[in-house]
């Protein structure tokens, strides 16, 4: 009679095998196909240049275009413990150039976000971050992002993209995929410095605010929302 959990982990082991063969190639397909218009490279650069260590955040339902635009940057990343489907991400953002920190707010969080720091104190270090992941609530940051950047004097520099072709997937967020051959804008916003003395309430309505206008810009330069 079969065993129903070494079932449920032999189906796990094949989509994680799955995922690393064909994840990044599919990615690939899916976003470089696309024509790309990106605009503020400038900020993140800059502050690399300059010797600053940054923080790029953006919100988990577009995070694919950041993750995507930056790809074979060697960035530092975040996934999840979880399997498979972290674990899946985690092979998949290798493959395509990305250097993984493990963990999240629900799992090996504390680990991580030590992790993280040691990273961001080192000159030209670059993390990407959804502040409002892994589970939400959506477009509201947690705390990490302000305090790693507080500790740490690292910039945050605000991200946002979205396509003109896209399929949609509702989870605890509106998650989206680009579709090949459309258009992708991509959006960097001016860096943000957060001292310690802030108001630490301030800086996540300040990050909310800024993350939502990036989105609101990139939606509307692919007909998403028409302008005020």
């Amino acid at each position: 009679m079969a065993n129903p959990e070494n079932e449920k982990r032999l189906k796990n082991r094949l989509l994680v095998w799955a995922g690393e063969k064909l994840g990044s190639l599919m990615l690939r397909f899916f976003y470089y196909t696309n024509r790309w218009e990106v605009e503020g490279e400038k900020h993140y650069k800059f502050a690399i240049e300059s010797g600053q260590t940054v923080i790029i955040a953006a919100w988990h339902n577009s995070f694919l275009t950041v993750f995507m635009n930056l790809a074979k940057n060697q960035f530092y990343g975040m996934a999840g413990n979880h399997y498979p489907d972290a674990e899946i991400v985690a092979r998949t953002g290798k493959k395509l150039g990305w250097k993984l920190i493990r963990g999240s707010s629900t799992d090996g969080g504390k680990k991580a976000y030590n992790e993280m720091l040691t990273i961001l104190k080192t000159q030209g270090n670059v993390v990407a971050i959804t502040p409002d992941g892994p589970q939400g609530p959506a477009k509201k940051p947690k705390p990490g992002t302000i305090s790693a950047a507080q500790k740490t004097g690292a910039v945050v520099v605000p991200a946002a993209g979205q396509s003109t072709k896209r399929w949609s997937f509702k989870n605890w967020d509106t998650f989206y995929l680009a579709k090949p051959f459309g258009k992708i804008v991509q959006i960097y916003g001016a860096p943000i410095m957060f001292d310690k003395t802030d108001n630490f309430d301030d800086c996540i309505l300040k990050l909310e605010e800024k993350l939502n206008q990036l989105e609101k810009e990139a939606r509307r330069r692919v007909g998403m929302e028409t302008s005020n």
